[in-house]
């Protein structure tokens, strides 16, 4: 009999790619050209050329084995060092290679985090608004999450709530700064208050909390704003990070697990990990990317443009009206919308083939996400649509 759990997830298909598929449905009657798609993060810079050297370089230098055959169950230990020497040297840490576990993304990194930390029963906690796919990643290694509502003044965290919500039945915190939706970055006086609240938690249940911070948007934050590293703040921390961003590497699957030396039973992390690979069949990452990626360290892509059109629609969103809090990087902006069913609005949108997301998903209902990893030219070719739909359907 065909697994009825996974069976009923076939009906609960995520908004942002039924969403992508229409664009590109629209696309083909009307030409992609002008559909104004703002549904799907998908890098949209070009690779470093320095990463397609590397990769040209390897293949012409190391033998075939090396660069296809399996790695280690545990990662390339050449790799997992110089991951570790990079964060060391930008975030003033003390990783050794033990501490790092490569994974096919984030999202491998997360299914490796939250079963390291979590057993079947155990509440884990988010801040919304949070990634929709937080609730199949968490719920279906038998641990149970749980949404703590959000600070719509600023996207930080509300305190209030999440002390309410952090019971004894809390092992482990999902957080994402910079974060996707709201592009809200947290700031230190949040991250301190938060670890502050965990360490005297943990005292009180005499049991470890861990904070899991999905940090895949970590290079790409905007002038004047910092993005304070979170593992410095908080010991039992799990970082958990993908270059499908900062490098535009998404259909790579490439990322990274990284225990924070300080945690509890740091040294047997990888190595948990590995074991936690066998029963969820995935199997190392691909040598060849495991190796290229070390070679290029903290390079990024040209990510200015991800700031140039938020800017734009930012200016754009507030002269028409719309309550926006500004990013603080990523490539997302989360606007409330102009009618309290954020749905209705975004089906709305559709007539003046702008795709926009709903927010519900995202765990913060009256509000639409905006996915601006497209060519400038096309985000400044969008906004007479943007004012049309806004003119014609709430003035």
């Amino acid at each position: 009999m065909i697994n009825e759990q996974y069976k009923k997830m076939l009906e609960e298909k995520s908004v942002i790619r039924q969403l992508s598929e229409f664009a590109t449905a629209r696309g083909g009657q009307i030409g992609y050209e002008n559909v104004f798609d703002y549904s799907l993060g998908n890098p949209s810079v070009p690779v470093p050329e320095k990463f397609t050297e590397v990769m040209i370089d390897l293949l012409k230098t190391k033998s075939s084995m090396e660069l296809h055959g399996y790695s280690p169950s545990v990662g390339i230990s050449s790799v997992k060092s110089k991951i570790a020497d990079s964060l060391n040297e930008r975030f003033g840490m003390n990783y050794t290679g033990n501490h790092i576990f490569p994974t096919t993304g984030a999202a491998g990194a997360l299914a490796h985090a939250l079963r390291c930390v979590t057993k079947p029963g155990d509440e884990v906690l988010v801040i919304a608004p949070y990634f929709p796919e937080y609730n199949f990643y968490v719920n279906m290694t038998g641990a149970k999450l749980k949404v703590v509502s959000a600070d719509t003044e600023g996207f930080q965290i509300n305190f209030e709530k999440l002390e309410e919500m952090l019971s004894e039945e809390v092992t482990a915190m999902l957080i994402n700064t910079p974060n996707n939706p709201s592009g809200a970055v947290y700031n230190e006086r949040t991250l301190r208050e938060l670890a502050d609240l965990l360490y005297r938690k943990q005292r009180e249940y005499r049991h470890d909390i861990f904070l899991i911070s999905d940090e895949p948007y970590r290079e790409i934050v905007f002038e004047g704003v910092e993005a304070p590293y979170v593992s410095k703040y908080y010991d039992n921390t799990l970082s958990c990070y993908s270059y499908s961003k900062s490098l535009s590497l998404p259909g790579e699957r490439i990322g990274y697990v990284a225990a924070n030396p300080r945690c509890r039973d740091a040294e047997l992390i990888s190595a948990i990990c590995s074991q936690i690979s066998r029963g969820i069949g995935h199997n190392c990452p691909p040598s060849i990317i495991q190796l290229a990626v070390a070679e290029v360290g903290a390079l990024t892509g040209e990510l200015s443009v991800y700031e140039t059109n938020m800017n734009i629609l930012y200016k754009e969103l507030t002269a028409l009206g719309f309550e926006v809090v500004k990013p603080g990087g990523t490539f997302y902006i989360f606007p409330k919308a102009l009618e309290e069913d954020a749905t209705a609005f975004c089906r709305k949108a559709l007539n003046y083939d702008l795709i926009l997301v709903p927010s519900e998903s995202f765990g913060t209902p009256g509000y639409f996400r905006m996915a601006y990893c497209i060519d400038t030219e096309k985000v400044e070719r969008s906004l007479p649509a943007l004012r049309k739909f806004v003119e014609e359907n709430y003035r």
